[in-house]
């Protein structure tokens, strides 16, 4: 009975229609091999606290018996063993015509079924033949495996078939067990895995939002090359000493592009180039004039030249990227109804990376909320939120599901009854960036959040705290547009008597603890 629990491998029958019972075979040899391994060492004296008579190490001698080991396999029973090898009762099927597809960019392999797998070509005459064979087989559900965007054009057009699609991360399979790693293996277990339920999918934000998406990740690309020019305008400048960037707080503001321009157009004059500056500058007309005193080589007023052009240029693309936003938000229903509009009133000017038209109302029609009421969050904040989410979070059952998948949550480990804290997960999120961000922003207000940022950085630093700031940003947004309420801000003389009610509960319990009760100090009599 024993070798039988080692060698054999139990077969796929009808109550296990995909073999999923062989993957105990590695947990009984592995548990017959630690069984045994202990009963030789019992019966030779070989123990942890046990010394060796001879030269020869006890490793050395239990690695020389258990090599003898497979022989006296029958001569040893274990009753705990034989009561595993019971039949497992065979998992829930839940979608019993499912499909898996591991896309690559040049082919993509699809299995219908145990042992029915089949390659495609990534051509589009490819892709209709591919939503032929899957109805062929009449699949209903389809789950995708893949990285990159290679999967964006498969996705879009099985969904537009009437195929329920799901997309997964890869690390989903990577976790289920040891396997093979062949294209081939990988759809097999995918569509295994999709039959009885495993899988969880990847979030993708409703159709009425996937164009909005676009145009603003568009328009975040623009943004971040013109930065790029950015740092080449000013290295040109400093390769001719040119010390721009030591006088003026932004090189691209108003006084900045004037002298740009200027310097452009063949002004080598800085007394001429210093006259250019806004009154409202720090630093004197005459400051300005010794910085702006350089050599001029012509390899670098070239460099200049080209990196001010490119600048503009992808300026211009931001322009038409903004013009495509408003339309997006102005197909989008109204969620407002009849609620009124207050926008909050602005305390700077206009930044050079802000949209180029009035968005706030729009995005409060669409939302239902106003999101820019909330401390540090701007205009672009919001816009990032509706792109790349939506106006529907149901998805998220709870405010805690949320912030965890924007990876703004601590990671829980328990073991032996034993918590242990670990920093959030790894990766890139949209949402999430931005909410550090405008966790950054709201640290130098004057806010409650402002002194929760602080009291935080007090104890866990600076990235801890803009981590913790952002993770209340993300609930107050997730109770927003979940229960369409318009947004309260805390007053300071409020978070203060909360936080003292916490330190007093908090003394309270642990005075419990100690078996002492906390009476609070009473006031000195008033002299008679």
């Amino acid at each position: 009975m024993a070798r039988s629990l080692v060698t054999s491998r139990p077969r796929p029958d009808g109550n296990d229609p995909v073999g999923e019972n062989t993957s105990l075979v590695p947990l009984l040899a592995a548990t017959n091999l630690v069984l045994l391994a202990t009963r030789l060492s019992s019966q030779q004296g070989i123990g942890p606290m046990t010394q060796s008579k001879t030269r020869e190490s006890p490793s050395r001698k239990t690695h020389r018996r258990l090599r003898k080991a497979p022989a006296r396999i029958p001569q040893v029973g274990f009753p705990a063993a034989a009561a595993v090898a019971q039949p497992v009762p065979a998992p829930e099927v839940m979608h019993p015509h499912a499909a898996a597809i591991d896309v690559h960019s040049d082919n993509h392999v699809v299995c219908v079924g145990p042992n029915q797998v089949q390659t495609f070509g990534a051509y589009t005459v490819d892709l209709h033949a591919l939503v032929d064979h899957l109805r062929q087989h009449e699949v209903t559900t389809v789950v995708l495996e893949s990285t990159g965007v290679y999967w964006v054009p498969l996705f879009e057009l099985l969904a537009s078939s009437g195929f329920e699609v799901l997309l997964i991360e890869p690390s989903q399979a990577r976790h289920c067990g040891a396997r093979p790693k062949t294209d081939v293996a990988d759809c097999q277990w995918l569509q295994r895995l999709h039959t009885y339920g495993l899988l969880r999918p990847s979030f993708r934000p409703p159709e009425s939002v996937l164009a909005l998406r676009g145009y603003w990740r568009q328009r975040q690309m623009q943004v971040r090359y013109a930065a790029s020019h950015v740092q080449h305008i000013q290295k040109a400048l400093e390769q001719m000493n040119v010390k721009l960037t030591e006088v003026a707080a932004d090189i691209m503001g108003l006084t900045g592009t004037r002298i740009l321009e200027a310097i452009l157009q063949g002004e080598r004059d800085a007394t001429q180039l210093a006259r250019l500056r806004d009154p409202t500058c720090q630093k004197t007309e005459q400051e300005y004039a010794q910085a702006l005193q350089g050599t001029w080589r012509p390899e670098h007023l070239f460099a200049l030249k080209q990196a001010y052009a490119l600048y503009r240029f992808h300026h211009q693309q931001i322009t038409e990227c903004d013009e495509r936003v408003a339309e997006e938000l102005a197909r989008l229903p109204n969620r407002a109804a009849d609620k009124p509009f207050q926008p909050r009133p602005r305390r700077r000017g206009r930044k050079s990376n802000e949209v180029r038209f009035a968005a706030t109302q729009p995005l409060f029609k669409a939302l239902g909320v106003d999101l820019t009421l909330i401390d540090g969050i701007e205009v672009n904040t919001a816009l990032v939120i509706l792109a790349e989410i939506g106006v529907d979070v149901s998805r998220f059952p709870t405010e805690k599901h949320f912030a965890s998948w924007l990876r703004l949550s601590p990671q829980l480990e328990e073991s032996n009854h034993t918590r242990k804290k670990r920093s959030p997960r790894r990766g890139k999120n949209r949402v999430a960036q931005a909410l550090r961000m405008a966790a950054q922003a709201v640290s130098r207000t004057k806010t409650a959040l402002a002194v929760f940022y602080h009291r935080i950085k007090g104890r866990l630093g600076g990235k801890g705290a803009i981590t913790a700031t952002a993770h209340k940003l993300a609930l107050l947004v997730y109770r927003l547009l979940k229960y369409g309420v318009d947004y309260v801000r805390q007053s300071l003389e409020d978070y203060a008597a909360q936080v003292q009610e916490q330190l007093e509960r908090s003394l309270r319990r642990k005075a419990a603890q100690l078996g002492y009760e906390l009476v609070p100090k009473t006031a000195a009599a008033e002299p008679s």
